[in-house]
């Protein structure tokens, strides 16, 4: 266990960060998926919609310095490719 002042508050911040962190990633996560979903279900209305949340949400984790601007427009783009193949099937 840490004895300084300094770790001890290091320790703090961690600790707040991880929750943080794991709280973007699980929201992450269920925003793609509500995408997928309605893109699998064929439903192309409900995935635009989801879609949206889904651009929105993940370009406000690239400011708030949980996703590097590249991932962020890659997973974005690969949901967009996802929504525009419902017409073809």
């Amino acid at each position: 266990m840490a004895n300084h002042k300094s770790a001890k508050k290091r320790i703090r911040q961690t600790e707040k960060k991880r929750e943080r962190n794991r709280y973007y990633r699980t929201r992450m996560k269920n925003i793609i998926k509500a995408v997928r979903v309605a893109a699998e279900s064929g439903e192309k209305e409900k995935a635009i919609e989801a879609f949206k949340i889904a651009n929105r949400e993940l370009h406000h984790f690239v400011s708030k310095g949980f996703l590097k601007k590249q991932t962020a427009s890659r997973k974005v783009s690969r949901l967009h490719k996802l929504i525009n193949s419902i017409d073809e099937e």
